[in-house]
């Protein structure tokens, strides 16, 4: 008897659970949080995508800017939010990867808390040094480096920085050793470069694509395996006999962990698509983007092997941000 009254509720609450699985998404405003103050790489893309999507799913798309500690407030945020598809981050390799990799005590897990939709962008660096520095070549500023050991400064966007790992790892491996100045965020660092503060550092292209055109600084190599069509001339550190160098923080749509599989594939298939529209791809170049879209199964993937390689990294180079 029990059982049968036990089917018996069952089948009565099928239709609701169907109705609950079959609930159209979105049914409210939808907040893209962007771990970055506003003209960040994040909030950028965002605002881009923002756009297209409030179009397409006929609900607001709107750019909430959460910065601070290098992604890992805006990842607790998130995290810690309803998984209804209501709350999505613009998250990229420095809170997905680099930060539980130099702090295991972050609030959150990125394996556990979130739901990775897909790829967006990858943003490559340039080595670019101050033109006072007597080296016109990346081969004669090793050699420099090598002489001048520890004489010579380096400056980052900040401590635990995509810029700062990219110098710890091309130093490891090409055995200099550079005083590192952490800036507040990658403009500051640049005007370091233009001043002379600082002699060298890793950079995003925009911050210093002009100035290397203009011959205010100079672009030795970029930091991954194939030129970038916003700056041909630039070369890998490939190309120079730094062979398989190839670092670069990855921007990924990431929502909370158990939203539903429907509403992830929803919104990969429509970043799919805007990614590859011809005025997305001309803004990209501009930007020094790479676009990287590929799917949330390859996504996942990927983040597994960031999140390995930089765990390698800071464990080989003994790094300890405090």
């Amino acid at each position: 008897m029990r059982l049968r009254f036990a089917t018996l509720i069952f089948a009565l609450a099928l239709p609701f659970f169907a109705q609950a699985q079959d609930e159209p998404w979105p049914t409210q405003t939808v907040r893209l949080i962007a771990a970055s103050g506003p003209g960040g790489n994040p909030d950028v893309l965002a605002r881009l995508l923002a756009e297209k999507f409030t179009n397409t799913f006929g609900k607001p798309f709107i750019v909430e800017n959460v910065p601070g500690a290098g992604g890992i407030v805006a990842a607790n945020m998130v995290a810690k939010s309803p998984p209804d598809g209501h709350v999505l981050m613009f998250g990229d390799s420095g809170a997905m990867a680099i930060n539980p990799a130099l702090n295991p005590s972050l609030g959150y897990d990125p394996n556990k808390d979130f739901a990775p939709v897909t790829a967006l962008v990858s943003l490559p660096t340039i080595f670019s040094a101050n033109p006072n520095v007597p080296a016109s070549t990346l081969a004669e500023f090793i050699a420099l480096a090598k002489k001048d050991h520890g004489k010579m400064s380096y400056g980052s966007a900040g401590a635990g920085s995509i810029h700062h790992l990219t110098m710890a790892i091309f130093a490891e491996r090409t055995g200099f050793d550079l005083l590192h100045v952490p800036y507040r965020g990658g403009s500051a660092m640049v005007n370091g470069l233009l001043t002379g503060e600082i002699q060298v550092g890793w950079s995003g292209i925009p911050n210093v694509m002009a100035l290397i055109e203009s011959g205010k600084l100079r672009g030795l190599c970029i930091s991954v395996m194939q030129r970038s069509p916003s700056t041909p001339s630039i070369p890998t550190c490939d190309e120079l006999g730094q062979k398989g160098f190839d670092v670069a923080t990855v921007m990924g749509l990431h929502a909370p962990a158990g939203t539903a599989p429907k509403v992830i594939a929803r919104l990969q298939a429509e970043v799919a698509g805007a990614m590859r529209e011809p005025a997305m791809a001309t803004r990209m170049k501009q930007l020094g983007m790479v676009m990287e879209e590929n799917g949330t199964a390859n996504y996942v993937q990927f983040m597994k092997y960031d999140m390995d390689r930089y765990a390698q990294a800071v464990k080989k180079l003994n790094l300890q941000i405090k």
